[in-house]
């Protein structure tokens, strides 16, 4: 399998991007065509190492965000690459549960992502009152404190979740 963020071209839907894995299928977003779920062995896939052309107008809006601190690219630390995360019952009563490692990374990539643009909202917004302000930024603080425990997953300690 493919790492999430991996470029790949489809015979018929052309060069897309792996957004995440579903088992033995990955889901790709086509440029034009949107999010599609193909076989990871389908006849004609084949991994590119340089993705098309970057449209200017993104790669813009891609340096505003990193400049801000939203943006970036977090890497998997490499020891869990194709890694997998089972969960089973203590009882056995209920079938086990797999997520593969790539797919939770990118959702704590995502909820860090999230909770940085609310940051930006609360702080920019001015209807609160500073007494609001510091109370909601509180409560953002545990939640990265509490995701502190996700951070054997980053390659890079300046991408892993502090409490501050």
């Amino acid at each position: 399998m493919q790492r999430i963020g991996s470029w790949v071209e489809h015979p018929q839907l052309g060069v897309g991007r792996i957004a995440n894995h579903n088992g033995t299928k990955y889901i790709v977003s086509f440029p034009g065509v949107g999010l599609r779920e193909i076989e990871s062995h389908e006849a004609g896939l084949r991994q590119v190492d340089t993705p098309p052309q970057e449209d200017p107008i993104k790669r813009a809006v891609r340096e505003v965000l990193d400049e801000y601190g939203f943006g970036g690219a977090s890497v998997l630390a490499p020891r869990w690459e194709g890694g997998e995360i089972v969960v089973r019952s203590a009882t056995g009563d209920v079938k086990e549960h797999r997520l593969a490692v790539d797919a939770l990374f990118h959702k704590v990539v995502m909820i860090r992502d999230r909770l940085r643009v609310l940051e930006a909202k609360i702080n920019g917004n001015k209807a609160l009152s500073d007494v609001a302000k510091v109370e909601l930024q509180q409560y953002v603080t545990r939640c990265y404190g509490s995701l502190t425990s996700l951070n054997f997953l980053f390659k890079d300690d300046e991408d892993k979740f502090s409490s501050r």
